[in-house]
């Protein structure tokens, strides 16, 4: 057999790809190792330097390298070799399958393999396999927008997107809600903190400190975000916010989009804006609050304040969610990159 190269040649798409593999956390180990087989060649590593790296043996660094060689990267994978026939009658696969699609007969919400498994006598392992050749997934559910029953869903679905993308001129565009119940949880034991190999760790057992509502407005071609909390979510909490923003955007027109609930239907509040015709408030349809932009920044709340917190007292808790705040605005607002497909009508 020809010597191999002291170094391979690779073009972009291969390096990449290689890289790819290396790093990935997702990829088969044998798939990772190989890859990085290759990038120690390609770096010019010895046979000798490149096994104690991967703590593998030179002959598995020649193996790769003459597959590599000779198949680029379709040498790194394994070769087919015959094996025993099949064990699995076509019935039983059916059998199997038809299982994972049906609903439980054990009270349960979803099929495990082992459930699957003791059904049929087939291994769970196995089970496994035939569920993942047939891409079936009964331990995965996935959520979808189901369609608004409102008549006028149309109508104000263009309304609030027309809001987003053309703005009328001079005006801004404020998405308004309340994130309420927000618990102020505290553990029963103090937290252990992270160290090299180990996890931060928290207590099963927590204590309750109160709970905490916040109101907050987005202004979307901004990104700024203004905040109160307030102990209970009502119509009267609601009005003193819009009155809030009122003398704070004094010399602009306002566009408010706001959700269905009840307190921001309330007749006392619409009476009030009927007499500002400065303000406008525009309600999204039907179980369709997920156009009003502030749900997303409520959701970057949630993940960069809210969970696994420890808080010692509601005050506490209020207290850095206004920090928070502050801080975003002078260093992170920005407006969001919010599109709507065509397909979404559909």
């Amino acid at each position: 057999m020809a010597r191999l190269p002291a170094r391979p040649i690779l073009n972009e798409q291969e390096f990449n790809q290689l890289k790819l593999y290396s790093n990935s956390h997702k990829a088969e180990k044998r798939l990772t190792l190989r890859a990085q087989i290759i990038l120690d060649w390609y770096e010019d590593l010895s046979y000798k330097s490149s096994a104690l790296k991967n703590q593998v043996s030179e002959m598995v660094i020649a193996k790769w390298r003459r597959r590599f060689g000779q198949a680029k990267l379709d040498g790194l994978s394994d070769q087919y070799r015959s094996g025993k026939p099949a064990v699995i009658t076509q019935a039983q696969r059916k059998r199997v399958m038809h299982l994972a699609c049906a609903e439980p007969d054990n009270g349960k919400q979803k099929w495990s393999h082992k459930d699957i498994s003791a059904k049929t006598g087939i291994s769970a392992s196995m089970v496994g396999v035939i569920l993942s050749d047939a891409e079936l997934k009964p331990h995965k559910t996935d959520y979808w927008c189901g369609k608004s029953p409102d008549p006028d869903f149309e109508s104000k679905m263009f309304n609030i997107v027309g809001l987003y993308l053309d703005p009328p001129q001079n005006a801004l565009v404020l998405s308004v809600d309340e994130k309420t119940q927000i618990q102020a949880l505290d553990r029963t034991q103090p937290e252990l903190p992270m160290q090299p190999g180990r996890a931060r760790r928290l207590t099963n057992t927590y204590k309750r400190n109160g709970t905490a509502n916040l109101i907050a407005s987005l202004a979307v071609h901004t990104g700024e975000i203004t905040a109160r909390t307030m102990e209970r979510n009502d119509s009267d909490n609601f009005l003193k916010f819009l009155k809030l923003l009122d003398r704070k955007y004094r010399l602009v027109e306002l566009h408010i989009i706001v959700d269905n609930l009840s307190v921001h239907k309330n007749k006392d509040v619409l009476e009030w804006v009927n007499k500002k015709r400065k303000i406008h408030l525009h309600f999204t349809p039907t179980y369709s609050s997920w156009l009003n932009q502030i749900e997303i920044w409520f959701s970057i709340l949630t993940r960069d304040v809210l969970k696994d917190a420890v808080w010692t007292s509601k005050k506490h808790l209020v207290d850095q969610m206004m920090l928070y705040i502050k801080n975003y605005n002078e260093k992170n607002a920005k407006p969001f990159a919010w599109t709507y497909g065509k397909d979404k009508l559909n």
